[in-house]
């Protein structure tokens, strides 16, 4: 790899993170100057304005006319544990574990919940085999894998009369990927990942089978208040209609509706997919020319266009033994962090040494293409021996 000359274009925004994620293009403090600080998420004003976000995040995905969409407390993790611990045991389940938080469902069923689980793995940048699931059993799945750069391409392996529930993931798919949810019975996600909202809160969909199966099933085991969706053997209605479960920040709720409003701006939906594609298609274009770096989901059908994964895969770095290429990947992030051109793109911990660039809806696609010539340089910096191998 040839050494090469230091950019001089930089990204407007360095923000690659993939969560919390890159605010929308032209975020300032200005935009949270209505929020309703102060108040009680129980007064009429606020709570109108987190019906706002369930209203808003209804239109701008299209989520079926029937289904319900709540606000929960603990991010998309809440929203998703709540979903599991309420609907699971009434059947047995199949959880695909291709990731580190797939993974983590996985271990919920079997170790937490301790249910008749079969989990059907992969190895990062890979997808289980879809054709080995029984859609007899409820299913748990991430629809894109946040620290693997893979996503499921489709839902045409799921079938329309399937016996038991489908469980989604979808807090890196939502808003930037089309979600199939007549397919779908629990979709989440969370405020900070493709709108670039704040953390810590969470939604949480849940078509009428889901709703017929709160209703008419109760787990062999406690639950704890934050996850309680029933009361009675009934719905709680006022989850879905904005009275939170615990107290929402109200900074936070105004920020989300910003977002929200932004994406409308942008086109919906349409608009919102068509920017993340875009910043995937500009590293597809980078990756094809680089002989240095390459896709860590290697089935293009499959790869991601929010968590863009990346592997080293030049001789000098794979011929290195397993502790000196983390650390090589940790420096070449830690030196483009040092110039300002991208913060946080380090592989996640648990994942192949490498990087990951945030290509969602708020990314704008010229920081991107901006991007690109840093990655080149930085890497043959590393390569040329010309910074420290230990992260700083």
């Amino acid at each position: 790899m040839a050494l090469a000359i230091q950019p001089h274009t930089r990204p407007h925004n360095p923000c690659f993170s993939s969560g919390p994620c890159a605010k929308r293009p032209g975020w300032s403090l200005q935009a949270l100057s209505a929020a309703q600080l102060g108040r009680s998420h129980r007064a009429k004003a606020p709570k109108a304005a987190l019906a706002e976000i369930i209203a808003r995040s209804r239109a701008v995905l299209g989520l079926p006319a029937d289904w319900r969409l709540g606000i929960m407390p603990g991010s998309d993790t809440g929203a998703f544990e709540a979903a599991m611990w309420s609907l699971l045991g009434a059947r047995g389940v199949d959880v695909l574990s291709f990731e580190s938080f797939s993974e983590g469902w996985a271990t919920d069923a079997v170790k937490q919940l301790r249910i008749d689980a079969r989990v059907l793995g992969a190895a990062y940048g890979a997808l289980p085999d879809l054709q080995a699931i029984d859609f007899g059993r409820d299913v748990v799945l991430c629809w894109n894998g946040t620290t693997s750069g893979v996503c499921l391409p489709h839902g045409d392996f799921i079938p329309s009369d399937r016996e038991g529930l489908v469980l989604c993931d979808a807090t890196s798919a939502a808003f930037a990927m089309e979600l199939p949810y007549e397919k779908l019975d629990v979709v989440t996600w969370s405020w900070q990942k493709v709108l670039g909202g704040e953390a810590a809160h969470g939604m949480l969909a849940l078509s009428p089978r889901a709703v017929e199966r709160l209703q008419s099933y109760k787990p062999a085991w406690p639950l704890p208040k934050i996850f309680r969706l029933t009361k009675g053997g009934a719905l709680i209605d006022g989850i879905f209609a904005g009275e939170t479960i615990n107290t929402p920040s109200m900074l936070c709720v105004e920020d989300a509706l910003d977002g929200l409003r932004w994406a409308e701006q942008v086109g919906g939906l349409p608009g919102l997919v068509a920017r993340s594609r875009a910043n995937l298609a500009a590293l597809t274009g980078w990756v094809a020319r680089s002989d240095w770096a390459a896709f860590l989901a290697e089935d293009a059908a499959a790869r991601s266009s929010t968590s863009i994964c990346l592997k080293i895969v030049a001789p000098w770095f794979v011929s290195l033994p397993a502790d000196a290429q983390a650390a090589a990947a940790k420096a070449l992030a830690a030196l483009l962090e040092r110039e300002g051109v991208a913060l946080d793109i380090g592989a996640y911990r648990d994942a192949p040494p490498g990087l990951r660039i945030w290509g969602g809806a708020t990314v704008e696609t010229s920081d991107i293409e901006a991007l690109l010539p840093w990655l080149d340089w930085a890497a043959a910096r590393i390569a040329a021996g010309q910074t420290s191998l230990a992260a700083e």
